[in-house]
């Protein structure tokens, strides 16, 4: 399928400040999004990012290199913002031309000027009005507002209520993409309806050829329905839109003492295969703990989710890993190349723009 050309209401600011064809963001999932998802969705005419917190730096700086050797099109990273060596991976994106740095949470003001210097956009993740009002303060270019119906880590407000609300807080001041329950061009034309200037996708993307999801995992995403998702506290201590695997329903039965052994030895997997000191891990977790507004016990569950996710996402072992994932996994079917999802998208979205305004 060829890449359409967008209706005029698609052009929005927000594609014209980064050089991408149209309003879409492949998000930065952990162990997912990788070069090969990434550079398809640049080729593709969207913004890919890459997902650098489960990488050590070496990993990105190959990872970056990568992409680079695949498309020469605009693509961002997602970071962490407590992530103990910011300073070292923002230098090698500035090196390896990153358009766009991304954040879970809120980046502090010296990161934003860093990347304002270098040229770089900068995106974090909010879930919550006052968090888009906290960002928009310390002078992000653009802030994705995820709604409960989203994967992984996600809060408790649907994007109907979150999206609007969010564009009304920084009217004016910064950019809103819309995040949560998104997969098609009719949801594309919904968010801009309430003021977004665009979408940001991953469950969708998860589920593309490109994605390096083993594929029998794939087929279990397949196979979940809209009401085969739960948010659980049960994995790290913070709310996480996963299937109800029989892992989950056995998280969900056990106390927190009970799950602290196994927290513990995924800390030290974690650290392992990040390659984190100590003491990294350790300032790493008191930022968390500041930043999140998370409790001590929080913090120590804090390493499940990244072991856990990789045990499913990449080894493919559901018995031992979780499936982080948006709500709509039930309404996909099929498994399209990255081009082929984006034409399918932006076709519809064409199609629904034309029929709402008689153009």
């Amino acid at each position: 399928m060829s890449l359409p050309e967008p209706h005029p209401a698609l052009k929005t600011p927000f594609v014209q400040a980064v050089g991408i064809r149209y309003p879409i963001v492949q998000t930065g999932m952990g162990w997912v999004a990788g070069p090969r998802l990434v550079a398809a969705s640049a080729e593709a005419g969207i913004l890919g990012l890459l997902a650098s917190a489960t990488m050590t730096a070496p990993q990105l700086e190959a990872a970056l290199a990568e992409v680079r050797s695949r498309t020469d099109k605009p693509f961002g990273v997602n970071m962490r913002v407590d992530s103990d060596d910011v300073q070292l991976r923002l230098d090698m994106m500035i090196a390896a031309g990153v358009k766009v740095a991304s954040f879970v949470g809120a980046p502090n003001a010296k990161v934003v000027e860093r990347c304002h210097a270098a040229g770089m956009f900068v995106i974090p993740t909010v879930g919550a009005r006052r968090h888009a009002e906290k960002v928009a303060a310390i002078g992000v270019d653009a802030l994705i507002a995820q709604g409960g119906e989203g994967g992984g880590h996600t809060g408790v407000v649907p994007t109907t209520l979150l999206l609007p609300a969010a564009v009304d807080a920084v009217a004016g001041k910064v950019m809103v993409l819309g995040a949560g329950g998104f997969y098609s061009g009719r949801g594309l034309v919904a968010a801009l309806s309430y003021g977004a200037q665009g979408v940001a996708m991953g469950t969708r993307f998860l589920m593309t050829e490109e994605s390096t999801v083993p594929e029998a995992i794939k087929a279990q995403y397949l196979a979940a329905s809209v009401t085969d998702t739960v948010v659980s506290t049960k994995v790290d201590g913070a709310p996480q839109r996963v299937v109800a695997t029989d892992l989950i329903r056995a998280l969900e039965a056990k106390s927190w003492i009970r799950s602290l052994p196994k927290a513990l030895a995924n800390a030290h997997s974690f650290r392992r295969e990040t390659g984190l000191s100590l003491s990294q891990m350790l300032r790493e977790g008191a930022a968390m703990k500041k930043g999140n507004e998370l409790t001590w016990s929080q913090v120590v569950m804090a390493a499940n989710a990244p072991v856990m996710t990789k045990a499913a996402l990449v080894d493919g072992r559901t018995d031992v890993g979780i499936l982080p994932t948006g709500q709509v996994v039930g309404a996909l079917d099929g498994l399209p190349t990255v081009a082929d999802l984006v034409a399918e998208i932006v076709t519809e979205a064409n199609a629904t723009l034309t029929r709402l305004t008689g153009a």
